[in-house]
């Protein structure tokens, strides 16, 4: 609580990395309901603009080496819940 934290996602492509690579995180809150896109990257990093997460999620991955890692500044216990990492890499799936 308070302090960054780190995200991981790595994945592996059996094509080569391109622009057309897109990676989004998503996020369904513990006690239930609609997931929420809260970040999305397709060359450079798009991060929610509203929520709960505006302006405290951060790029922290490397697409050249597998990362598509994200950072959380001060999380608190309210944003516990399911984050999913979702990467593709056209025309690998």
């Amino acid at each position: 609580i308070g302090e960054q934290v780190t995200l991981k996602c790595s994945f592996k492509s059996s094509s080569p990395i391109t622009e057309s690579l897109t990676v989004d995180w998503t996020y369904r809150p513990l006690m239930g309901g609609r997931m929420e896109t809260i970040f999305h990257y397709q060359s450079v990093p798009y991060p929610t603009s509203t929520g709960r997460f505006k302006d405290r999620i951060s790029w922290a991955g490397n697409v050249a080496k597998g990362d598509a890692s994200i950072a959380l500044q001060s999380p608190e216990m309210s944003d516990n819940g399911t984050f999913i990492c979702s990467v593709k890499n056209p025309p690998d799936v």
